[in-house]
């Protein structure tokens, strides 16, 4: 999800609220504790030199059980990011302590933002020697009249 999309369905909702993607939900008392841009200049395994611009928002729970983010005030927090930072209409990339802090993705379902786990990939395949996954084939579903020979087929 795009920063112009949050603040789109932003307007759109009474609360604000993350979903997990194991199904649970962020506790209703979170913080915003950060918007940020996060830019990560690298090189993948092949070689290639590559930029990755993201919009970070860092969830976080305090003991303010209390705290409620009313989505007025998400935007309000958006708007002076964007201003005092020069952030632009890029994806939107969550944190989220649990055991760990967790990087996810975001979307939405109507009624909740989503955090959506993320994944690795080799971005060079191509060149790391990553073997093409082989197409399976069910022979008892290829047709047997026009790929094998049968008596009085002329084919042999």
């Amino acid at each position: 999800m795009k920063l112009s999309e949050i603040k789109n369905q932003l307007s759109t909702v009474d609360t604000v609220t993350f979903l997990l993607p194991n199904g649970t939900y962020v506790p209703e008392h979170f913080h915003v504790t950060e918007v940020g841009l996060i830019t990560k200049n690298f090189i993948d395994c092949g070689g290639t030199v590559r930029k990755e611009t993201v919009v970070n928002f860092q969830l976080w729970n305090a003991n303010d059980l209390e705290h409620r983010l009313k989505p007025k005030k998400l935007l309000d927090i958006i708007a002076l990011s964007e201003k005092v930072l020069g952030i632009g209409d890029y994806e939107i990339e969550v944190e989220y302590q649990t055991e760990t802090i967790g990087k996810y993705d975001l979307g939405f379902n109507g009624n909740d933002f989503v955090l959506l786990n993320k994944k690795t990939a080799c971005l060079a395949e191509d060149q790391c020697g990553i073997p093409q996954e082989k197409q399976k084939i069910i022979l008892s579903e290829i047709n047997n009249q026009n790929n094998c020979c049968t008596p009085g087929a002329g084919c042999c």
